[in-house]
């Protein structure tokens, strides 16, 4: 046993044992994603109406134009891809159905064809990514479709795709009063509402569209975005709170009613049951082009958040449940495990496969970078050993590093809400703030120079009047820049044609800001503490010879070129990619390279600071790797436990304001406590930051921009 273990503390060791849980996750992951090679799953692209569709096709044994079956198309929501929609894709192609997990528009390696003004990015991919998968489907071999030519197809989605799934229903019924043959039969969103729905169409509409066709909703209890109380039915307690994230209770809602066809002063709505719903009349330009049809509706109300939909048995089984109801006496004989019970699940071996993968790649890069190092010219980016930052010695310098690192623990987490938002009253007062700190170290770099500079002083104290100074001077150059970066706050990382995703954007503003911050704080004690008790430059790592920068970055391409290679090869060979639940390594298309090069030189600007930081305060300090890990997301975590803890007690969260904010930081931590550890870890290689800083940059940087909405064609 010993044996083991000093051979897994060598790189070829550590390698070995990262390969293997690649290898080992991406088999389990691939087996219950094909439900034991029983299904076939494989990537296509299809030329639509607004673009290029792309998708993985589950395709059951024995199906095809021989034996046609019933097709459920399912997507996604905003931040996510087709992966996120493993669930119900492995459950109801294992019972026999033909699913495509599909790529909505400026989303995975999905594309939307003309430009796209920035104003109108939110209005073109969830209106008409699943109607145009949808006429796809309708002209395939494989599409079971009854005597009139109708097709057996369900559409599905979450959050976003929820809303694309309830427009598609509506447009495909507009199509049908033309052609005289519907493409869609049945429809369940989770996480949708009628709220952006109504951009197409009002609700009435909406559900008339609906006809005879089988609907359903998943509406979870505390969605962060959600099934809320229309203004008229909040009580005014409910009216005071300024946001979404609240418990909700869709089914006693006026629009939650109306969906199950009750009135609105109805007290007793029982959820998971079938409705039979009368549509109204279906009217375009307040004439009736339809009269009213019957058809069921069901509505679900699992006690889940938003992103919980993705995770959950509960919420796999109502799409299980709801299908098999949809599609009662339509599936084709030969769908052997269609009567499979919504308890018998499969989806989660899938998910835990992916898991152990992607414990795997990030175990790699470690070995892998420690074997790069030894190549003639990588091995440059290895610098002479550098002694530890000192520790406080003193009572006060006691006081004032644990302040700091509370502080530096905190802050990121306390302003998270304004710097993600660039809510204009917060940013006043830390301009405020900054203005302030430049003219203090403004007047302190003046007074230290001129004291410096006095002969009245003895050499001793001449020395320390001109590090104060040298030292209050590079303070007030950061004090401006958090200046400049607070007031022109709206200049950058705008959304643009060159910044072409939201949400990196405003993780991109937090991280630039928390960069400049933690500099601030490392800097000053640096000049106004460390330096006087003796503490060298180098001791932080930031050599600045040209060649170990070069020959770090070098070796850092190298090395995520290497994980990522390997990526590219399980996703060809098993159909499968490194993630869990929310947080993802997934292969990318050219677009995604060229848009997070253009990122990286801001976040790199964060994950400098931060190894410089990591390294100065938790270098040589017991539980050292635990504190760098506390540094970097102690607050984000507390932010999370205080806003969910206060939501699920209460009713009513911390920030209800902060909807998708919250959501960010599912997969943010995870990577964060990742960045902590490469951080420590790549710097004992190397005695240096360039390293691990450009790692750390290179990697998430492309994490992120792979894994959101990318808006190519903003103009």
């Amino acid at each position: 046993m010993s044996k083991m273990v000093s051979q897994l503390k060598k790189p070829q060791g550590l390698l070995a044992l990262a390969l293997s849980l690649i290898i080992l996750g991406s088999l389990i992951a691939n087996m219950f994603n094909t439900s034991f090679y029983s299904v076939n799953v494989k990537e296509i692209k299809f030329k639509a109406d607004h673009g290029t569709l792309s998708g993985l096709l589950y395709t059951p044994d024995g199906a095809g134009a021989e034996d046609p079956r019933p097709v459920i198309i399912t997507t996604h929501g905003y931040l996510n891809t087709k992966e996120m929609q493993d669930a119900p894709a492995i459950e109801m192609s294992r019972r026999g159905y033909i699913v495509l997990a599909l790529d909505m528009y400026d989303h995975g390696d999905s594309r939307w064809e003309s430009d796209i003004p920035v104003k109108d990015l939110f209005g073109t991919f969830w209106v008409y990514s699943q109607f145009d998968a949808s006429k796809y489907i309708f002209e395939q071999d494989y599409t079971k479709k009854d005597d009139k030519g109708n097709a057996y197809v369900a559409v599905s989605g979450h959050s976003m795709g929820g809303f694309s799934s309830l427009v598609a229903m509506y447009m495909d019924e507009l199509t049908a009063l033309q052609t005289g043959q519907r493409m869609i039969y049945a429809g369940i969103s989770a996480g949708a509402d009628f709220s952006y729905a109504s951009a197409v169409a009002p609700q009435d509409q909406i559900q008339a569209a609906f006809g005879s066709r089988t609907v359903g909703m998943i509406a979870g209890k505390y969605d962060e975005f959600f099934f809320n109380k229309s203004d008229d039915e909040k009580s005014a307690t409910e009216k005071k709170v300024q946001g979404t994230v609240t418990e909700k209770d869709f089914a006693a809602t006026i629009s939650g009613k109306g969906f199950l066809g009750l009135a609105a002063d109805n007290p007793a709505v029982e959820t998971g049951k079938f409705y039979t719903v009368e549509s109204g009349e279906l009217k375009l330009e307040d004439k009736v082009v339809r009269p009213a049809q019957s058809g069921e509706h069901i509505l679900f109300t699992p006690s889940q958040t938003h992103p919980w939909n993705h995770f959950s048995k509960t919420a796999t089984a109502n799409f299980i449940d709801f299908y098999a109801h949809a599609f009662k006496g339509v599936t084709s004989p030969n769908q052997t495990n269609a009567g499979l019970g919504s308890g018998n699940q499969i989806w989660w071996v899938k998910e835990a496969g992916n898991g152990i993968a992607l414990v795997g790649f990030f175990l790699l890069l470690v070995p892998l970078i420690s074997l790069l190092l030894k190549v003639p010219f990588l091995k440059r980016s290895v610098t002479a050993s550098t002694t530890t930052v000192g520790a406080p010695s003193t009572g006060m310098q006691r006081i004032a590093y644990w302040a700091a690192i509370v502080f530096s623990t905190l802050f990121p987490a306390l302003l998270f809400p304004t710097l993600m938002d660039k809510q204009a009253d917060g940013l006043n007062v830390l301009s405020v703030i900054s203005v302030i700190l430049l003219v203090i170290c403004l007047i302190a770099a003046a007074a230290g120079f001129i004291l410096a500079n006095s002969q009245k002083a003895n050499p001793d104290a001449r020395a320390k009047m001109k590090n104060i100074g040298i030292g209050s001077a590079l303070l007030a150059v950061i004090s401006l820049v958090m200046w400049i970066v607070f007031e022109k706050s709206g200049r950058i990382l705008p959304t643009s044609s060159y910044f072409n995703e939201p949400t990196t954007n405003q993780i991109g503003y937090w991280a630039l800001v928390s960069g400049l911050i933690i500099a601030f704080i490392t800097c000053a004690f640096y000049y106004f503490s460390k330096k006087q008790a003796g503490t060298k430059f180098s001791s932080y790592g930031i050599h600045l010879n040209s060649i170990t920068i070069i020959a770090s970055l070098c070796t850092a391409i190298a090395a995520v070129f290497v994980g990522y290679l390997l990526l590219f090869a399980v996703q060809a060979v098993a159909g499968t990619d490194f993630r869990f639940w929310t947080f993802a390594v997934r292969t990318f298309e050219i677009e995604h390279l060229i848009t997070g090069l253009r990122y990286m030189p801001f976040f790199f600007i964060y994950y400098f600071v931060s190894v410089v930081a990591l390294n100065a305060n938790t270098r040589g300090q017991k539980r050292g790797y635990l504190l760098s890990i506390i540094l970097n997301v102690g607050g984000l975590i507390l932010w999370m436990a205080a806003q969910y803890g206060k939501d699920f007690i209460t009713g009513v969260a911390l920030y209800p304001g902060q909807s998708l904010n919250g959501i960010l930081l599912f997969a943010m931590v995870p990577l964060l406590v990742i960045a902590a550890v490469y951080a420590r870890k790549i710097f004992e290689k190397t005695n240096n930051v360039w390293l691990a800083s450009f790692l750390n940059t290179i990697l998430f940087t492309m994490i992120t921009a792979a894994n959101t909405a990318m808006f190519w064609n903003l103009v």
